[in-house]
């Protein structure tokens, strides 16, 4: 089609898409995210189409695929409209029946439907199932009506018409003094006001100015990221391109992760439609202003995601962090001012522009307004990706949209910020999530990671997890990042083998300060908040593992053994067959016993045993029953 020269354009053609669409129609919606695919929703997208073509219903019955519709525990998603009927856990094999019950019959697959964990009921509608009630999905309400393929499908939700108005009906000033009023800040974790940051590039000295997208989201569990760039990434450059027209950039940057390739994909498709369409490039909607963007597909490092680091990348060098003398705002990218902000951010600036500073600022907290996208993972019933009000509270999010501890079991803590958040423990679970609540507690926000853990996590083990990555991300260049985590990690290392020793908790805090007040970037500065507030909420399991030389939850392999109980065993040999080491014997009627010499503890008798019997335990090592006689008989009740 020929290039949109103006505002009146743009609003013809999202008229001539809605004209175009029968809002009765059928319509098969799948999502087709990371998660989902993983699960094999494109072979059920294929067995659709397939259906579709042998029943001859092409042309009367739409089919869309969709970037992340949420609830990834429940993947693959298909919702069929306009009934707007949700199925879960969809595979190619259910596709006749609904196909034949749903779209011709008008009926409903019951199993199909989402099953209440709790009143054990059907979920007919959205509004039915608790992960999607208590959320308030502002950026996420999308994703279902958008193929990320198509620019029509954006362009028909209102996309673009934020730019419109921008550069037609604002000065780059007003569009200033809005994103300041709505207070909108730095989604990345940091928190820092969007409007200054902007402005602090715009009135910086020297030409080019840059906007760059950061999508580099390297914490283990999070993908708030990956997600928006896969379903809605004409959001994202919308956002940049209004963000470019305020700050006077007319180049921009999406630097996103080799790992995330269906959102390079997207973007890369979104780009060059956005050029076609002549929303990007020269002369954007007949306006005069000039924007384009490139896309920089960054190695991988976690380190790379700290803006310094982010931009030595994009210059083609190693992404290393420099000195913050001078922000990367007034001298960043070949030292000309450049503006950084995340996904995240960069997609509410639509939003604010369309609906006004006063709507953004009427969620939220005081200090942080708007809402945030989660990722929700761990040991929680429900898993996936939510957007909540700022403010929300850690049991509302824990129990309310996560549904709970899995299996049962007892919470222990709540792990947000990634690698470099915090542990929250149970008695702060009221805590409101915001930017400024979180520090007072020692966490962070981070880019939105939150991992739920029970009972069964060693708080010690999972804080040498953290330290072990981020030693391994490091860039190494500067000593106290390198060397301090380094010996950060042996020590952790060397409790968690049983080897610890008095004083090592406080050796710990004292390299924690160092580290944290001598490093060159923000990855060493908060490294060790792990370790801080492991040792400050839950120093008893580091002197249990020191003191007692014992693992309260079982999980240090040097600090537990694999026991039989002699009166559970069931000598069925299920157990002796799988052992690896064949550190078990017994015979026909014979109590099974594990030889601990040979025990390798790999937890495979424990898997294998039949849940019925229950036969094989975990315990710490000091509690070792004496030994079973070799030839003591099953005695089994009549």
């Amino acid at each position: 089609m020929n290039k949109i020269k103006s505002p009146s354009e743009l609003e013809k053609l999202r008229k001539e898409i809605l004209g175009k669409k029968d809002p009765k129609k059928p319509s098969i919606v799948i999502c087709g995210g990371t998660g989902c695919n993983a699960l094999g929703a494109q072979q059920v997208v294929t067995v659709f189409k397939e259906a579709i073509k042998k029943q001859d219903l092409e042309g009367k019955i739409d089919i869309k695929e969709t970037g992340c519709l949420g609830f990834c525990e429940k993947g693959p998603r298909v919702i069929i409209y306009p009934e707007e009927i949700y199925y879960f856990q969809v595979q190619s094999s259910d596709v006749s029946e609904i196909m034949s019950k749903t779209i011709i019959e008008k009926g409903l697959v019951e199993r199909l439907l989402y099953t209440d964990l709790v009143t054990v009921e059907k979920a007919k509608n959205i509004s039915d199932i608790s992960f999607y009630k208590h959320q308030v999905r502002t950026l996420l309400q999308n994703n279902a009506k958008i193929d990320p393929k198509r620019i029509e499908d954006y362009i028909a939700t209102g996309g673009y018409s934020a730019l419109a108005k921008v550069l037609y009906k604002m000065t780059p000033e007003q569009v200033l003094e809005e994103v300041k009023k709505a207070n909108l800040r730095g989604r990345g974790g940091g928190g820092f006001p969007t409007g200054r940051k902007w402005e602090t590039t715009r009135n910086a000295s020297g030409e080019p100015k840059y906007v760059i997208v950061n999508c580099d989201e390297g914490d283990p569990g999070a993908f708030m990221n990956r997600s928006l760039m896969e379903g809605n990434p004409h959001s994202v450059l919308e956002g940049l391109t209004i963000g470019a027209y305020a700050i006077g950039s007319h180049e921009g940057f999406v630097y996103v992760r080799q790992e995330y390739p269906l959102a390079v994909e997207n973007t890369r498709i979104a780009i060059k439609q956005a050029e076609k369409h002549g929303l990007l490039g020269k002369d954007i909607l007949g306006s005069g202003f000039d924007f384009t963007v490139k896309i920089h597909r960054g190695a991988g490092a976690f380190v790379s995601g700290e803006s310094s680091a982010l931009m030595t990348a994009i210059e083609g060098k190693v992404g290393e962090p420099k000195p913050k003398y001078i922000h990367t705002a007034e001298k960043g990218i070949w030292d000309k001012p450049s503006n950084l902000n995340n996904v995240e951010t960069w997609a509410n600036v639509p939003l604010i522009i369309s609906k006004g500073a006063d709507w953004f600022r009427s969620t939220g907290t005081e200090g942080s307004k708007g809402t945030k996208i989660f990722s929700l993972v761990g040991k929680v019933n429900n898993t996936g990706l939510v957007e909540v009000p700022m403010g929300i509270t850690f049991r509302d999010m824990i129990y309310k949209i996560g549904g709970g501890i899995r299996f049962g079991k007892k919470f222990k803590a709540v792990q947000i910020g990634g690698p470099s958040g915090g542990f929250i423990p149970e008695n702060l679970l009221d805590t409101r999530i915001d930017f400024d609540e979180l520090r007072k507690i020692g966490g962070m926000m981070g880019s939105g990671g939150i991992i739920v853990m029970d009972e069964d996590t060693c708080i010690v083990d999972v804080a040498r997890y953290y330290i072990d990555f981020l030693s391994q991300e490091s860039c190494g260049k500067c000593v106290p990042c390198r060397e301090g985590l380094r010996q950060m990690l042996n020590i952790l290392n060397n409790i968690c083998a049983g080897k610890g020793k008095d004083g090592d908790v406080e050796l710990l805090e004292e390299l924690s300060e160092f580290v944290m007040d001598a490093s060159l970037c923000a990855l060493g500065g908060t490294a060790p908040n792990p370790v801080l507030t492991s040792i400050r909420y839950f120093r008893d399991e580091y002197n249990a593992h020191i003191k007692e030389n014992y693992c309260p939850a079982g999980v240090c392999r040097e600090l537990i053994t694999y026991y039989i109980q002699p009166e559970k065993c069931q000598a069925c040999g299920i157990c002796v067959r799988e052992c690896p080491t064949e550190a078990i014997y017994g015979g026909k009627n014979i109590i099974h016993v594990i030889d601990q010499k040979k025990c390798i503890r790999c937890n495979t008798c424990l898997d294998v045993c039949p849940e019925r019997f229950s036969a094989v335990e975990k315990i710490p090592r000091k509690s070792l029953p004496l030994s079973v006689p070799p030839d003591t008989k099953v005695v089994r009740k009549r």
